[in-house]
This record gives C-alpha cells, structure tokens and sequence, in this order.
C-alpha cells in the first residue's frame, strides 16, 4: 500500500498537468463554434497544490483499493496452484499402487471404486494374464493417458467377471488428467462412466468380451508385422517345399477372408506373367503392395511341367505334392513359391514393407475404368491405382463335341491347370483307351507322356490330328515326319489327315467318325487343339480386342489404358520386327509380365524382347524356338551329328532348370564366335537328325529360328532376328551356334 502511494505522489503532478492541457485545448477550439462557454471557473480546474482537494483523496483511494485487491487474489492464487502442484505430484507417485490396489478387487466387485490396499503388483499376474498389461504400461509412461495406447500383447479371452474390470485401471489416469481440483478418490467415479463411452466406440467386434478391452487390437497390427516379416523373403528359393497342405488352406478361407476395397497395384489372373508382374513391381519398388486375384484354388505355378516332367515322375504322390523331377535328376516344386512368401489378403492394407497377397477362388466379372475399380463374382467391388490384365486363356474344344451330348463332354479333358492335371492322372488308371486329338506342342507332349506310361500298364494312347505329322504346322514336313516316327516309338499309334466328323457314347465307349469313313472307338478323349484368349473384362471395360489375332491391343509398353497393362497369352502386342502378335509361351509371359511390371512402377520401357519357347519330347529330344515359326514359309536347316550332351537332359544338368527360359531370358549375345570346325553341306533329307538349326525365311530375310538338340544358344539366335539382315550362306550363319563340335 506504502509503494502504491508513493507512485501516486509522482503520477499525480503530470495527470494534472495533461488535464489542463486537455481543458485549454478543447476551449480554444470550441470557441469558434460557439459549443464552450468562453470562461470557465478556475475553482474546478485541478491544478492546486499537492494533497489539495477531496476529489484527489477519492482518486487515491479507489487507485489503492483496486491494487490491494489484484495483490490478495494474485497470493492466493500462486498459493493455490502450489498447493495443486504438489496434490500433483504425490498423485502421480502413487499412481502405480492404486492400479494394482484396485484391480484384484474389480473381479469380485462390479463398481469401479476400489478400497486400497497394499502393493501386489506380482500377485495377480499368475491367476489373470490380462490386468498385468495395464500395469506395465502404466509403470512405464505415468504422465502418458491409459485410454490412447491398447496393451500391446494378445491375451486370452478374458471371463465374464473381468468385462468390468478395465475400466478402473484407466479411470485413475483419466481422473489424473483433466481434474486438477479434486483428490483421486472424488475423481474415481465420474470419469469412469466417460472411459467406459470411450471404450466402446473403437471396437466393433461381436465378441462381448471385447467392447471393454483393447487388447484385440493390437493384435490385428502386430499380425502384419508378423507376416510381412515372413513375405520379407523376396529371393526365389529354388526348391520350395512341397504347398499342397499350405494351398489347400488358401483354398478353404476365401469364404471368411476380408478383402482390401483398395490396391495399389492390381493384377488380374495368379498366372505366370502375374507372378512376374508381381516380382518385377517389388523389385522397383520394395514397399509396394500388390494384390493378384485368381479364380484359380491355387497359388501361382509354372504350366509347362504339366505336361512334361510331371508325367515322368516316380513318386505315386506327384498329384498331391506337385513335385517333380527335372531332367538333371534335381526336383523343385510346380509353384514359383510357397505359400510363406505370400501374406494373407487382410492384412496387405497394414504391411508396413507391403507384400505379395493372392486372393484365390475369387473371379474378376466387371471392370470399371473410368472409376479404377472391378467387381468379383461374389459382388465384391475392389478399387485400384494400377491394373494389369493377364487373364491367360481357355482351351479350344472341338464343335462336335460340344454338340454331342454331355456323357461325351463328360468323357473329355481340356488340358490346362492343375486339377486337369490331377483328373487326367486318375482317368488314365482306369481306363484302356484314351484318344488324344491335336498335333501341337501340348498333344504331342501328352502322347509322349502317356505312351511311356503305356509301357508299364496295358492303356492304347492313340494321337490324331489333320496334318501329315506331329507338329505339322510348325516343322518342316520332314522333320515333321521324323517327330511323328519318334512318337511312334514311344508306344503311342499315330493317325495323320484326321478330320472329326463327329463323336458319339455307345456302351459306354467314345466312337469317333472321321470324315474318310475311319472309325476310333476309345474310353475318353484329351482335346488340344489350342488355346482362345481370355478377353471377357473387354466388354465391360471398353477394351479393343484384336479381330485377326484375338487377345487385347496393346501399345509398345503393353498399355491398354492409361493404367491398365495386359501381359502375358491375353496380349495383342505390336512387334517392331515382325509386325503385331499374340504368343502362347511360358517365355513370353515371363518377359511380359517383367516388363509389364515395370512400366507400371514408371519405367515407360517398350516391348522389344523376341521370345522363345521350347518343347520336350521325352528327356531324349527336345527344341527350342525363337521368332515366327511356320511350317508355310521356306526353311533352310543346317544338321550335325548328335552327342550325348545334345539333348534336353544335358541341358537341365547345365542350366540348373528345367525351365529353360528363366536363364535364357536373362543373357545377351553381343559377338558371338562362329566355330572354326568346317561344316559339311547342307543335309535336309538325312534320315537321323541329331541337331541342328533350322532357320524360316520371309523376302530372303530370317523371322524364326529353331535350335533342334541345340541349348543355351538362344541369345544368338535373338540377335540374329534382331539384325533383320539378308544372309547369302545359312550355313556360315549356322556356324554361330557351333553345332559342328563335339
């Protein structure tokens, strides 16, 4: 009050001063306008001597009055806040003892409000495993709020006595935070009713045991982790264990599985160039988190061995293990991986390093460009940033079958998957006769296969198709004949120039007229007579389909859309060397779903790569092509005698694969060196063709090349299209692959 005074005494003389100031100042301007009287009493002027006045005391006192009341209620207010400071801090020391004071007595008792007792902290930790979270989280961050943060582990389910228990352990701390004014004990109860709200409106689990406790959710966020650590993996095992267990179990959880609404990357078909697509995308982009959606119950496999190895196998589990032998003695599993490298498709929205998910059983019906979603058969709608299409494709079938009945249609295979595979194995053991209509790679493939099998049990393979001989279409006609002659001695009967004129079940047996009057009976029919691409999304998504080569159009970057890709035997693609095509290959989808995968991480690469494709006839004879390959154009072949190490056997005890392309695929032929050894003239009538290269001309230029028992010369034969040069000497062009050494 003293101070306050003493200010007053030096303030109080320039008040005064500026108020006469002020006075003299509105006078002589309202003097003019006639508003102020023109003399003013110096009596109310306040400009007497200090301490004069009673108007002065009045001011000075009102002035003191006001300061002595801000002193008071500024100490009383910094008295309080100590005093709330220190409730405080002796609140939060005790923090941990009051948790575990109450929760062994919520059990029992249902009200939230629990009577302290000792610390036993260790006590309850052997009869429930639940309340010893709450306490370690608490222990470890007492400042930090019990409501934010779920218990990290997964306890049990807990029983219906604990429903209420949560609550109290949190309700201290919630009671901490925002009450400032009152004790622990007053605050216990009403926040209570507040975190009891709170609780219920993250979970919405049916459970009740799980509306008041948070533990179910971390679980789902420390599963992810889990798996995606699992995925981590992304190197190709070459031998994965055997997946027919793991692939059953994909199969039966479609029904139950939650499907992500949203991908960053699409891929529709769980085919070969999907599974390239999918490891082309990872590797560019390693957190990338790619969905493949098959309607297939298996998880992405290789096709070829469908029709090769897997027939040649010992093991009389090879339908249930789907393991195989390759030609170099070493086995390996039909599945690019196995069902580890995946993660399950729930949890790819949370992997944090994201990950490969397939999603089998499930069918792509609609696609909706404009609004880059699809919609699965079962009315699931699923949208994405990015979409490849690699459908594949549907075996043909014979009209004349088709139209023959059902028991006829019932007594047929089309040969494609795995469970073809598996059906065809069972059919083959049971019957006498089975019939295979087409000369192609795949019938001519199945003949060999079953005519080795017919050496140890009494089953007639019989092999027909329109051309003179097997491969007909392909081959030149005499090494077509000499195919058809090694067929032949693998136990299978041949019948060339056969036209189905129809087919009908008698007696149970098959009975099918040609139309030069031969009559086939047999007890079932395998038809390969090629393959009609995939192109059902096209209506729904206003995609082009190519009118003479089927398949979707596709620019150079296999680009369909501005973010669609198709890739794989459903891609219509243009050739800079040969002009537009469709290829059926397991090499062309592996080199298409590659790149198809890197343009849609923004890689913008064209599609120049010439694909090859091979074809085994057993483990003796084998070949491998590159370009267009027509029997109709003019073929000039260069032979040599063949060696031991010139067959398909030697070239997987090489390689290391029985899947030629996955190495081939990956070299590059720069300047490859002719051999020295001199070649002898050109023999394109020779009974015995050991090796040789066989090239196909268009305009005196070489489009195709085949390398007959000729391996791991791929590269060169690339480069030889590549160039598009005119060659004088083939023979001289044959000496690249040095089929003239021994």
């Amino acid at each position: 009050m003293l101070k306050c005074r003493n200010v007053w005494k030096k303030l109080a003389p320039l008040a005064r001063a500026s108020s006469t100031v002020c006075r003299q100042n509105v006078r002589r301007a309202g003097l003019p306008n006639g508003r102020i009287p023109a003399r003013v009493p110096v009596a109310h002027m306040s400009t007497g001597p200090t301490g004069g006045g009673g108007e002065n005391h009045l001011y000075v006192l009102l002035v003191g009055a006001a300061c002595l009341g801000g002193g008071i209620y500024a100490y009383q207010t910094i008295k309080g806040d100590q005093q709330r400071y220190q409730d405080r801090i002796n609140e939060i020391s005790s923090r941990s003892q009051k948790a575990a004071t109450e929760e062994p007595t919520t059990p029992i008792q249902s009200e939230p409000p629990a009577v302290p007792e000792p610390e036993t902290q260790a006590a309850p930790s052997p009869e429930e495993p639940s309340p010893p979270v709450p306490d370690v989280e608490l222990a470890a961050a007492p400042s930090e709020t019990a409501e934010p943060p779920p218990e990290p582990s997964p306890p049990s389910e807990p029983s219906p006595a604990e429903l209420t228990e949560p609550p109290p352990a949190p309700v201290v701390e919630s009671a901490d935070e925002p009450v400032v004014e009152a004790p622990p004990e007053e605050a216990a109860e009403p926040p209570a009713a507040r975190v009891v709200e709170e609780e219920q409106s993250p979970p919405s689990e049916p459970s009740p045991a799980e509306l008041t406790e948070p533990p179910p959710a971390p679980v789902v966020e420390s599963e992810p982790t889990a798996a995606a650590a699992a995925e981590s993996p992304s190197a190709e095992p070459p031998e994965p264990q055997p997946e027919v267990v793991a692939v059953s179990g994909v199969d039966s959880t479609p029904a139950s599985l939650k499907v992500p609404s949203h991908t960053p990357y699409l891929l529709i078909g769980g085919g070969t160039a999907s599974f390239a697509a999918a490891r082309s995308i990872r590797a560019r982009d390693p957190g990338a988190k790619v969905l493949i959606v098959t309607d297939e119950p298996d998880l992405p496999y290789m096709r070829p061995p469908l029709s090769k190895e897997l027939w040649f196998s010992d093991d009389p589990s090879v339908t249930e293990t789907l393991r195989f032998k390759q030609w170099n003695g070493k086995e390996r599993s039909i599945y690019f991986q196995p069902a580890s490298f995946y993660i399950n498709p729930e949890e790819l929205d949370s992997a944090e390093n994201g990950g490969v998910a397939v999603l089998t059983g499930k069918k792509v019906v609609q696609m909706d460009v404009r609004g880059n979603k699809v919609k699965l058969d079962d009315e699931t709608e699923i949208s994405y940033d990015k979409c490849l299409i690699a459908t594949g494709g549907v075996p043909r079938n014979l009209q004349v079958i088709e139209r023959a009945g059902e028991e006829v249609t019932q007594k047929t295979t089309l040969f494609r998957k795995i469970d073809d595979f598996k059906s065809l194995d069972k059919v083959t053991r049971n019957i006498k006769s089975i019939t295979i209509i087409g000369g192609g790679f795949l019938g001519s493939e199945l003949a060999c296969a079953l005519g080795r099998r017919s050496h140890e049990s009494d089953l007639e393979v019989i092999q027909m198709y329109p051309e003179k001989g097997n491969m007909g279409k392909v081959l030149p006609e005499y090494l077509s004949n000499w195919t058809t002659e090694k067929v032949k001695r693998e136990g299978v009967k041949v019948i060339t120039e056969a036209l189905v004129k129809s087919v009908t079940c008698k007696d149970d047996k098959l009975e099918i007229q040609l139309k030069d009057g031969r009559l086939v009976k047999t007890d079932h029919i395998v038809a390969a007579v090629g393959l009609e691409p995939n192109v059902d999304l096209a209506k729904s998504a206003g995609l082009e389909v190519d009118s003479d080569f089927g398949g979707y159009r596709v620019n150079a970057e296999l680009q369909a859309r501005s973010n669609i890709w198709v890739a794989g035997d459903a891609a219509c693609f243009y050739d800079i060397r040969l002009g537009r095509r469709r290829v059926e290959h397991h090499d062309h989808a592996v080199v298409s779903g590659r790149l198809a995968g890197e343009n849609m991480t923004g890689a913008n690469k064209p599609y120049w790569h010439q694909s090859m494709f091979w074809s085994d006839l057993g483990p003796d004879v084998g070949y491998e092509a590159i370009g267009i390959v027509d029997s109709s154009l003019p073929t000039v072949g260069v032979f040599a005698k063949a060696t031991a190490k010139d067959t398909p056997k030697a070239a997987t005890e090489q390689s290391g694969t029985g899947i030629r392309s996955e190495s081939e695929t990956e070299d590059t032929a720069t300047s490859p060196v002719a051999s020295s050894t001199p070649a002898p003239a050109m023999e394109q009538h020779k009974d015995d063709y050991g090796k040789g290269v066989i090239f196909y001309l268009r305009d005196k230029v070489v489009v195709g090349i085949i390398l007959w028992n000729v391996f791991n010369r791929m590269p060169i034969a690339r480069k030889i299209i590549k160039d598009g040069e005119e060659h004088a000497d083939l023979n001289e062009v044959a000496k690249l692959f040095n089929i003239h050494e021994d």
